[in-house]
């Protein structure tokens, strides 16, 4: 058997491009970069020098603050135990809880000097708390494993909390991801994220708000972290969501932070506004028939094992394509239900959204009677490639 790749349009994938035919008018962000997902149906709104590994400032404490999560859920840590404060974490400057070497603070609280207050110090502490060798730099070097287990393949940590230093390093995809996972692991403690004011023992009032600068707009923000170095500029990893739909985005490169706010406001308002989620397709219709080699029918049905909701621009447009894509013939025997390719759906300035393709039913091994069929096919054709070959001339 010679497999090769199939591209397939059918008819029924037709009608649902006449259907979809829609765009949406591109967003120009003045981030340097930047990532922009649809977290209910996962659809990549935007990509801007997103797996390009850059400074993330303290966004990057939004891993120290899964790994803490981790680590309250799994028992490695009570939410309620004092953990002491060393001089090394009390000795960071920047943002800040203002803990001292007296201090013995609750993970709690520390959790929300990290969230709300940003506390390079409070991120240390846990750091501390964690680490294989009690130390800030090993805990670092478990953040970039874990990390990389969570897919995080253009993450490098060096410290907890962003502070500048060579080598730390996140891409914009990596912290969208993290983030998802924040939001879909620990939805008993996402919320802190959405707290907008901690005052942590009476110390320094002015310094009690939440720098994150959509959580007061009305437009569904709840998440989840700023950052901002010289080197990084200002950047935020933020998360709104309006009736079924949540979006997560990742900026980074801004001059100021009024223009992080503005910015930030746009996207939330562009993701909203410029699409709309559509059912577009049932688990089990059959979209396709591929070729089945030595079976007991020559060809399958094709179909998705699970309903597909695609989120589309709004604006009517007739700039939408879809492809079936599979290796074939597939060789029998075929079970039901067997992934063999997959669906490709491209809308006008959007990344491809890609299904897995499975098989509608079981298609057994032929007999006898398949070979010899199959056989004479073969010979049938060998047969007239050789009389269609064109003859040799004498030399």
């Amino acid at each position: 058997m010679r497999a090769a790749t199939r591209t397939v349009i059918s008819s029924l994938i037709a009608a649902w491009l006449l259907a979809l035919a829609t765009t949406a008018s591109a967003f120009e962000t003045r981030a340097s970069a930047a990532f922009i997902i649809d977290q209910t149906t996962g659809t990549i709104l935007l990509e801007k020098n997103a797996d390009e590994p850059l400074p993330p400032a303290s966004m990057s404490k939004l891993m120290t603050i899964y790994m803490a999560f981790e680590a309250v859920a799994d028992g490695r840590l009570i939410i309620d135990e004092e953990l002491p404060v060393s001089a090394h974490a009390a000795g960071y400057g920047g943002s800040s809880m203002f803990l001292d070497t007296t201090d013995r603070v609750t993970v709690e609280d520390l959790l929300r000097g990290v969230i709300v207050l940003s506390g390079n110090d409070a991120s240390a502490v846990l750091a501390e708390a964690l680490s294989p060798d009690g130390s800030e730099a090993g805990f670092a070097r478990y953040m970039t494993e874990r990390g990389r287990q969570m897919g995080m393949t253009n993450s490098t940590f060096t410290n907890s909390n962003g502070w500048p230093a060579a080598g730390h390093r996140m891409s914009m995809r990596d912290l969208a991801l993290l983030a998802e996972r924040i939001i879909v692991d620990y939805p008993t403690y996402y919320p802190l994220f959405a707290e907008t004011e901690f005052e942590f023992d009476g110390r320094v009032p002015s310094n009690s708000r939440n720098r994150n600068p959509i959580l007061q707009m009305g437009i569904g923000a709840d998440g989840l972290k700023t950052g901002h170095t010289q080197e990084a500029g200002y950047g935020l990893v933020g998360s709104a969501k309006q009736g079924d739909r949540r979006i997560i985005f990742v900026i980074t490169g801004l001059e100021t932070a009024e223009e992080r706010a503005e910015e930030s406001a746009k996207i939330v308002n562009w993701a909203f506004r410029q699409f709309a989620q559509k059912d577009v397709l049932k688990a089990g219709t059959e979209i396709a028939q591929a070729e089945v080699w030595m079976g007991e029918r020559p060809s399958v049905g094709l179909t998705v094992p699970e309903d597909i909701s695609l989120l589309v621009p709004v604006l009517s447009e007739d700039k939408v394509d879809a492809n079936i894509v599979y290796t074939g013939p597939i060789e029998a025997p075929v079970t039901a239900g067997q992934e063999v390719g997959e669906l490709v759906i491209s809308l006008d300035g959007l990344p491809d959204n890609r299904f897995p393709l499975v098989t509608t039913s079981a298609v057994p091994a032929g007999g006898f009677e398949t070979r010899l069929r199959v056989a004479a096919e073969v010979a049938f054709g060998k047969l007239m490639a050789w009389r269609n070959a064109p003859e040799e001339e004498p030399a």
